[in-house]
């Protein structure tokens, strides 16, 4: 087999950053279940598959902790180590697979591994690679984080895939390049689509996802599209492969998720109220709502909070703006749809946040400021849930002198690599330990 195992390297990764891989936001969707998550201050991280290592470098620049990373692409990886070497931050940006870092014998044990996307573009035998990992060299009581393609969202639209991977291999010449090979594709599919076919007159979502192809970024759709071993999973059959490394499933990485009353009718958390057992639970969530991306903390030794202990860690946690609150809209979006928030709450709420120039602000202070009065811990933490799951808030952490010197030589470079180029936009937040975007005409 080639080096490249299948998947796809002729195109390197987008520069994305992607912020449930944030250590802050990993312990924050453990403390929203009661569980207690590994401390940051001085953490061990490993990220699976890291792309042009974006987050990876975020992440150790802002940290004061050991990040390590692994990516068998080596132009991934050379990007990824010259920004470590700018910043200086302790990151290890590995040319390695699975297997090779597998095989190594200087790995410390980690307190957080995280992949974004990954699981889903690999093989089986890359797969157990990643359990061999979590069991060998994840932490009892460390967290690993996993997003995958979910069924049975992608059920519909898997013949697609199919489609335009089978077009890129048969129909198109290979001297036209991969980014090519996946225009000539999509636009074929869209020509059945328009006719209708068969097939699309059949499944509407699919053709609605035919057409919504056009306006997708070619260089994800060729690693979404076109690897070898691209494969939606159900939950169910994730849980039981990460049960051979002894991990538990913790809780939803996003955010938003955790709020039933804008994802669940009342019939249907009733439905889920009366299930025990929670990958049987998970998985009948995944038909109420039609997943089709999962973001997924699973645990290895879940540790439950007592309730003293929980109010407790709940008022020590600090939040940060991330938005200016007139910008931040009075609706959220859920599964069911649009739902207002109620402005009598959410804007003194956002007021305080602002206040002292956007500091960051403890629940405990929040609970005691005297323009949220009557307002209770239970009220308090599911808005802070909500504005977090919806972009405008954000854990919030002690920058040090050195964690800030390393984000600013990062944003620094960054900022000089918008005079050419629009492919990163995000800039990285030693108070929140993780990037925020900035698009490119702010960074000019």
């Amino acid at each position: 087999m080639q080096w490249n195992e299948g998947y796809v390297t002729e195109v390197s990764y987008t520069h994305g950053y992607y912020r449930e891989l944030a250590p802050g936001l990993m312990r924050l969707a453990c403390l929203s279940q009661g569980l207690v998550a590994p401390e940051i201050e001085g953490c061990h991280y490993l990220e699976l598959g890291f792309g042009q290592g974006l987050s990876l470098n975020m992440h150790g620049a802002s940290h004061a902790g050991e990040f390590w990373g692994a990516d068998f692409n080596p132009a991934h990886a050379a990007q990824a180590g010259a920004w470590a070497r700018l910043t200086g931050a302790d990151v290890k940006a590995l040319d390695a697979s699975f297997a090779e870092l597998l095989a190594r014998d200087d790995l410390p044990a980690f307190d957080f591994i995280g992949l974004h996307g990954v699981w889903s573009w690999i093989s089986p035998e890359n797969r157990q690679n990643i359990v061999a990992l979590a069991r060998k060299h994840l932490k009892v009581g460390g967290v690993l984080y996993v997003s995958y393609n979910a069924m049975p969202g992608w059920s519909p639209v898997m013949p697609v895939q199919h489609l335009i991977h089978l077009h890129t291999q048969l129909a198109s010449a290979e001297a036209r390049g991969m980014l090519g090979r996946v225009n000539e594709a999509v636009a074929f599919a869209q020509r059945l689509a328009e006719l209708p076919a068969g097939y699309f007159r059949a499944n509407p979502v699919a053709t609605e996802r035919v057409k919504g192809l056009a306006g997708l970024d070619r260089t994800y759709l060729v690693h979404e599209y076109l690897t070898q071993y691209w494969h939606p999973m159900a939950f169910s059959d994730v849980a039981d492969v990460l049960a051979e490394a002894k991990l538990t499933f913790a809780a939803s990485g996003h955010l938003v998720d955790h709020i039933d009353a804008i994802n669940l009718s009342a019939e249907a958390q009733k439905i889920l109220g009366e299930i025990g057992h929670p990958v049987l639970r998970q998985s009948v969530r995944d038909y109420l709502v039609n997943q089709y991306f999962r973001r997924d903390l699973f645990i290895k030794g879940a540790r439950r909070f007592t309730p003293g202990e929980l109010d407790q860690a709940w008022r020590e946690s600090a939040f940060v703006l991330t938005s200016h609150p007139g910008d931040v809209p009075m609706h959220v979006n859920g599964a069911l749809g649009q739902a207002n928030l109620l402005e009598s709450y959410y804007k003194p709420l956002l007021e305080a946040l602002a206040e002292d120039g956007g500091t960051p602000k403890t629940i405990a202070q929040l609970l005691a400021h005297p323009g949220l009065p009557n307002t209770s811990l239970p009220q308090l933490r599911e808005a802070v849930l909500v504005l977090t799951g919806a972009g405008h808030l954000f854990p919030a952490q002690q920058g040090t002198p050195v964690t800030r010197a390393r984000c600013h030589k990062l944003n620094a470079d960054l900022l000089e690599r918008a005079r050419s180029s629009s492919d990163v936009n995000f800039l990285v937040s030693p108070v929140m330990g993780a990037g925020l975007m900035v698009p490119r005409i702010p960074q000019l």
